[in-house]
């Protein structure tokens, strides 16, 4: 008898709940469908919304390479960037490899002059056109400001270091120092990451200061 008594009382039990749950559920329902809904929505603008940005970047480098392909690097800072942070850059940089392809060394360097003073250039192709800036001016730079953009591009960890170090010893050869630049290029060949084409480079930079290259183990990246 006594199961029997558990039994409907378990039953009675159950059911209170279960009434209580699709009360809660009548009352309160609606915030859950909305809930669910705005999350759907969510997923699926952020997804036509990737979408659409991917076909535009798309349809940006389509049309950088038509300009490209025209043969007049001018061409490139015409395709329109749609107001996206880093295409100007991109387009200038792409730009002033052109000219310096075609010769037309003071348009590039305008065009890289251009990024460097613009302070609203992403960081990276903004420290890209100024290391580009100093290897197309070289000498004919002011010595203290070539100085100081390979001091700061060439700290440690920078994204261009060892490029930067690079030039930091055509400097120092170009100013008749070249003890200085052979203890540099030195140091350089000892570090991490180093190309085979900057290692070559190095190794012929030695040789025409009269030094032989000494055989080093590979550092290279890959």
């Amino acid at each position: 008898m006594a199961n029997q008594n558990d039994s409907f009382i378990d039953e009675v039990t159950e059911d209170l709940r279960r009434d209580r749950l699709f009360g809660l559920f009548r009352r309160y329902g609606w915030i859950a469908i909305l809930f669910v809904l705005l999350l759907v929505g969510g997923v699926t603008f952020r997804e036509i919304s990737q979408s659409r940005a991917q076909a535009e970047a798309e349809a940006w480098g389509d049309a950088v390479l038509m300009a490209e392909e025209s043969g007049d690097p001018a061409a490139i800072l015409k395709v329109d960037s749609a107001g996206r942070e880093g295409r100007e850059a991109l387009a200038g940089l792409l730009a002033a490899a052109g000219w310096v392809e075609n010769g037309s060394t003071d348009a590039a360097a305008e065009a890289l002059q251009s990024i460097a003073s613009d302070e609203n250039t992403d960081s990276l192709l903004h420290d890209l056109a100024e290391l580009k800036l100093v290897m197309l001016n070289g000498a004919k730079m002011d010595p203290s400001r070539r100085d100081a953009v390979l001091t700061r591009l060439s700290q440690t960890g920078a994204p261009f270091e060892l490029l930067a170090l690079e030039q930091k010893a055509v400097a120092l050869i170009e100013a008749g120092r070249d003890e200085d630049a052979i203890t540099l290029i030195r140091q350089i060949q000892q570090k991490d990451g180093l190309s085979e084409a900057l290692r070559m480079r190095l190794s012929e930079m030695m040789i025409a200061l009269g030094v032989e290259p000494e055989a080093l183990p590979s550092h290279s990246a890959g």
